[in-house]
């Protein structure tokens, strides 16, 4: 059960966070500093170290909430594909319209392409990617078991379908909302039914 003081703290750290994130929307990651953080949001510099430990934490308990969110949103919208293939179509068009338009995407592509990781950091990392993996394989094997799939290995495919989402994200940053749409549609398509006329035996 969550006590008067610990809901206190948690809402402290919210707050903080959500501050935090206006000035990495607007400034970027790396323009960002922790006394830029203290004066926009009145916390001293100890108390965001006691919350985050580093400016890394703080961005990264950000783009888990991102993550989260995301997850949240493709939940309400599940029910409405009534098959798996046309949640694979589903899944790559919300990965389009929350990634490529997200406000903390510039500063995503920043942390992650610069920032000197942790090994906290890269455990966070790590778990949430293993999140990913995870949904990938759910969405996967329910396919094979309706049926609309062949037996595969579910963990490799996972990881391939992460790997292509993954370098889809930055291959279609600077594409129109129309052509990253096509684009990954594109890729789902391929992921799907593959390109090759004749499959080997």
């Amino acid at each position: 059960m969550v006590n008067k003081k610990q809901l206190q703290s948690e809402q402290t750290k919210k707050k903080v966070a959500h501050a935090a994130r206006t000035l990495f929307v607007q400034k970027g990651y790396k323009a960002t500093s922790i006394e830029d953080i203290v004066e926009a949001t009145g916390s001293s510099k100890g108390n965001i170290y006691y919350h985050f430990k580093s400016k890394e934490g703080l961005f990264l308990y950000l783009i888990e909430e991102w993550d989260y969110e995301w997850e949240q949103k493709w939940r309400e919208k599940e029910p409405l594909y009534t098959t798996t293939i046309d949640k694979f179509f589903g899944f790559a068009e919300q990965m389009v319209l929350e990634d490529l338009n997200h406000p903390l995407t510039k500063s995503a592509d920043e942390f992650f392409k610069n920032e000197e990781k942790t090994s906290e950091i890269e455990e966070r990392v790590t778990e949430m990617v293993e999140r990913h993996l995870i949904f990938n394989q759910q969405l996967i094997q329910e396919g094979i078991d309706n049926g609309q799939f062949g037996h595969h290995d579910v963990k490799s495919l996972a990881v391939i379908l992460e790997g292509l989402m993954f370098g889809l994200s930055h291959m279609s940053r600077k594409s129109s909302l129309q052509g990253a749409l096509s684009l990954y549609h594109d890729a789902i398509r391929v992921f799907l039914y593959g390109i090759a006329v004749h499959q080997p035996e």
